[in-house]
């Protein structure tokens, strides 16, 4: 009989830490809501400790702050913070195309091809309802970033912003308009990559991560209108 391996805390409180970040992104722990350590350890089935270190994580990824007499809460996504953060992703995801365009495997690009066709079914089945759920090998950004071979934008844009880039696009997706033009930008941003045009890649990239902050910009300045 093979010998039973025990769960370590590290693993469980990254398992944690990641059903914590899906909840937030998706809306399930609302913005600005307390974090209560008891609450959460219930309703997960878990220790304090293994929570205890996947809310450190959290905050790590600028999902949670904590304050003093507070404690910790969700952040609420607002407007200088989403233009502060999507012009920081604007540089280091133009940067991350440009390099996929060197690095990336033949069959990686084939791979992101099948991908974007999938996208493609996705808006044809479902009467172009914005693909809000991207993630992990469903993220076309993503994955262009973990092809650029650079570990420092990998580390920068995958660990340290990517959720919070998730929170606003989740957030924002059914004020976005035309899912289409998304997807056509991404088939071009590709097509660059494929032929090794580093330079034309960036801009692709650049271009539309610019024209993704201007429709957020009034998806976000239109919710708050509409709460006034």
């Amino acid at each position: 009989m093979s010998q039973i391996v025990p769960i370590k805390s590290a693993t469980l409180s990254e398992d944690i830490a990641q059903q914590l970040i899906n909840a937030i992104v998706t809306g399930d722990i609302p913005q600005g809501s307390k974090i209560s350590e008891p609450e959460l350890a219930k309703r997960y089935g878990i220790s304090r400790g293994p929570l205890r270190e996947a809310i450190v994580k959290l905050e790590g990824l600028g999902l949670v702050t904590r304050t003093a007499n507070v404690g910790a809460r969700v952040i609420e996504l607002n407007l200088a913070d989403m233009l502060d953060t999507f012009t920081i992703r604007e540089a280091l995801e133009g940067m991350a195309a440009r390099l996929a365009a060197s690095h990336m495997p033949t069959t990686e690009v084939d791979s992101l091809y099948a991908l974007l066709d999938k996208h493609q079914a996705f808006l044809d089945d479902n009467q172009d309802e914005h693909y809000a759920q991207q993630g992990g090998n469903d993220d076309f950004h993503l994955r262009i970033i973990q092809a650029s071979g650079s570990q420092k934008l990998i580390r920068l844009l995958s660990h340290e912003l990517y959720a919070v880039i998730r929170m606003y696009r989740h957030h924002t997706a059914d004020q976005r308009s035309d899912p289409r033009q998304a997807l056509r930008e991404h088939k071009a941003i590709l097509d660059a990559i494929a032929n090794q045009e580093g330079d034309l890649a960036e801009l692709l990239m650049r271009r539309h991560i610019s024209r993704a902050c201007r429709l957020l910009q009034q998806a976000m300045e239109q919710s708050t209108h509409s709460t006034q």
